[in-house]
Order: structure tokens, then C-alpha cells, then sequence
């Protein structure tokens, strides 16, 4: 019995010294375990037979073989008719001729953008496309096609092009943008200056950053990823390759990455992607008049004891507002027993209600509460705005 017990114990030794070796010189060879001696390993859940499922996410490279294939180049041409200033001089005309007056030139840009549908819809950033006479797209794999504009919306900076190949396209999963918390660690994916396709990791800085004047309606994710221009309407995905934003802007005084960029969530542009894709541009509610943030000092001389509330500062003529009998200096509360905190969570309420719907909205005038009926109008576009 005492033999059978060394041979076993011995038997042991051995098979735990071979594991040990194997674990520290070949860990690959050993069967993943979620949880082991208390630490919790993650582990990747991509549905692709071509990959092995069970990788640690330590190793990002499944995120990036999963999203790069639909991360596309966008090549911009721009026709810019110049005229030249001493044309309109007779003498010059005289000596020189016509020769010279009205050439066009050619302004070239880049950016970057996402494949979302087997049908070719790519989503990318406004400012990407904008004025662009000719657009061409690059896959990843090669192939090239010219696109065309479906629809844009400057107000978020969001824009759907459209190509037309034979063949299958790669599409981009989409992420739950609501989901990420701050520390998590996200890819960007896109052309920066032109190089070609690159990725770059980084994590989430910061959530929900506005109030930087670069659109509308501002709900920023904030990442440490390097965004470099050529990389806007380019992908930053999770650690599972899944979009969960759209890289917009930088912060930069010269033009580099300073570790401060932009992505727009990707709940605001799935939403805005399917308005163009399906009526090529954005409806959105409008009441017709600007508002003002009330500071401490406009709350005591309102008498609010609440942080709610917006000072209405103008009216537009005719609009949705001066039709209802709202005026100037004003204090909005609430829209729809809705509270309204400030000027942009106001704008982005507003914005969601469906035009031509009725709505009540609670004020403060003069010390006293008003209620009114107010028929929500359509946003118009930037332009009619100004």
C-alpha cells in the first residue's frame, strides 16, 4: 500500500511540474478557464468560425480584424471656380486678353468613413463631404467606387453616402454607445493624414462633453485614442470591435493629436442615419425662440427655488412660440410636465417632439404660473436660421 502511495503521489509531482511548464513557456496549448484561483479573465465572444472565441481580450487584434474590413477611405474633390481680381481692370483686358479669367481649381480632402449596410450606405461626417463634387470610396480590401450623397445633417455633423459594387460588402456591428463608462478601452480606425488604414487604441476620457461650439447638438464621447485629420467619420469600437461612436474632432492647436478627441455616440447617429436614409435629411421640432441659461442671481430675481428652468430671450416672428402667445423674458419650466434644466436640454427636448404635435408648456411671468397649448413646428435647416 505504501508503494502504491509514493508511485501516486510521485505520479503527481510529475504531471503538476509538466503543467507548470506548459503554463508559463506555452499557455496556448491549455484550455481557457473564465475563473481561476479567484482572478477573472474576459474573454472574446466574436461569432466568427475563423477565430478562436475563447482569446483573452488582452490581445485586441480580433476588435480590429472584426471592424477594419468596413472602415473606408473617403477621397473628396472639390471644383472651386476662381476668377482673377484684375480682370476687371479694361486696361489689363486690353493688353492681356481673356486668358486667365475664370479658371476653376481643384481642392482635394480626406476622411474616413463606416459601412452600416449590406446595400452600400456609409455614415461619416458631415464636414467630410460637404461640397464635394466627387467622392470616392477605398475598402479595405482593395476595391474602389464613386459614391454619392444620400443625406446629411450639419447639426450633428452626420452624412450617408452611397456606393453601388458587385460582391458582398463588410459591415460594422453596432455597439450599445449608452453602455461604455469612462476607463474603457476603445479602438479608432481610420485614414489619418492619408497613410492608410490605422488603428489606435486608447480608452474613454470622458462622457455626454458639450458646450465646445463645434455642433448643435453635442453629446461627445471623449477619448485618449490619437485622432489625427483624415480620421473623421472613422470608427471607435470596443474591445469587441462593435461601433460604439463616429470620430469627429480633435483638440489641437496645430493640427496633431494632443490625446483629446471627439466621437459622436453611436444611439445619436444610428437615429440620424436612419431619418436620411429614409427621408434624406432630419426632421426635428421646433418652437421658434433662443433661450438663455438662468444664472443665481436671475433665479432670486425670479423668485425660482428650483435649478429648473430657461430664460426665453427672443421670439421668432410667426413662429410655433409668438403664435401660442409666448413673449420675451419669459421663464420656460417645463414642456410636457418635462422639466427643463437648461438652454441645450431644452433644444434636445424640443428637437425629439414630432411636428405639428401639441404640447404643454409651463411658464413664469411675472411672478405668476402660465400654461400654454404650443403646435411644435419643424426645425428649419442652419441656414434659414441665421
Amino acid at each position: 500500500m505504501r508503494k502504491h502511495w509514493l508511485f501516486f503521489t510521485q505520479a503527481v509531482t510529475i504531471l503538476l511540474a509538466l503543467l507548470f511548464i506548459i503554463q508559463t513557456l506555452r499557455p496556448e496549448l491549455l484550455p481557457n478557464v473564465a475563473k481561476s484561483s479567484g482572478v477573472v479573465t474576459l474573454y472574446e465572444t466574436v461569432p466568427d468560425s475563423n477565430v478562436d472565441s475563447n482569446k483573452p481580450l488582452s490581445n485586441l487584434n480580433l476588435a480590429a480584424q472584426k471592424a477594419m474590413p468596413a472602415v473606408v477611405n473617403i477621397f473628396t474633390r472639390t471644383e472651386v471656380r476662381a476668377s482673377n481680381p484684375f480682370m476687371d481692370d479694361p486696361r489689363f483686358r486690353f493688353f492681356f486678353g481673356d486668358q486667365g479669367d475664370n479658371e476653376n481649381q481643384s481642392n482635394s480632402s480626406l476622411g474616413s468613413g463606416v459601412i452600416v449596410s449590406s446595400a452600400g450606405y456609409i455614415l461619416t461626417n458631415h464636414h467630410v463631404i460637404e461640397s464635394a463634387d466627387k467622392i470616392e470610396v477605398a475598402l479595405a480590401d482593395g476595391r474602389k467606387a464613386q459614391a454619392h450623397i444620400v443625406g446629411s445633417d450639419p447639426e450633428t455633423d452626420l452624412a450617408v453616402i452611397k456606393i453601388d459594387l458587385p460582391g458582398t460588402l463588410p459591415i460594422i456591428t453596432f455597439g450599445q454607445s449608452d453602455k461604455i463608462r469612462v476607463g474603457d478601452i476603445v479602438l479608432a480606425i481610420g485614414n489619418p493624414f492619408g497613410v492608410g488604414e490605422t488603428v489606435t487604441m486608447g480608452i474613454v476620457s470622458a462622457l455626454k462633453r458639450d458646450h465646445l461650439g463645434l455642433n448643435t447638438f453635442e453629446n461627445f464621447i471623449q477619448t485618449d485614442a490619437a485622432i489625427n485629420p483624415g480620421n473623421s467619420g472613422g470608427a471607435l469600437v470596443d474591445a469587441q470591435g462593435n461601433l460604439i461612436g463616429v470620430n469627429s474632432a480633435i483638440y489641437s492647436p496645430n493640427g496633431g493629436s494632443l490625446g483629446i478627441g471627439f466621437a459622436i455616440p453611436v444611439s445619436t447617429a444610428k437615429k440620424t442615419m436612419e431619418q436620411i436614409i429614409q427621408h434624406g435629411s432630419v426632421t426635428r421640432g421646433w418652437l421658434g425662440a433662443a433661450m438663455q441659461e438662468i444664472t443665481p442671481e436671475l433665479a432670486r430675481s425670479f423668485g425660482l427655488t428650483s435649478g429648473n428652468g430657461v430664460l426665453i430671450s427672443e421670439v421668432m416672428r410667426d413662429g410655433p412660440a409668438d403664435k401660442a402667445g409666448v413673449r420675451r423674458g419669459d421663464v420656460l419650466l417645463s414642456i410636457n410636465d418635462q422639466s427643463v434644466s437648461n438652454p441645450r436640454n431644452m433644444l434636445e427636448v424640443v428637437a425629439n417632439i414630432q411636428p405639428g404635435q401639441i404640447v404643454d408648456v409651463q411658464l413664469l411671468r411675472n411672478g405668476q404660473s402660465l400654461s400654454f397649448k404650443v403646435r411644435v413646428g419643424r426645425r428649419p435647416p442652419p441656414q434659414a436660421q441665421r
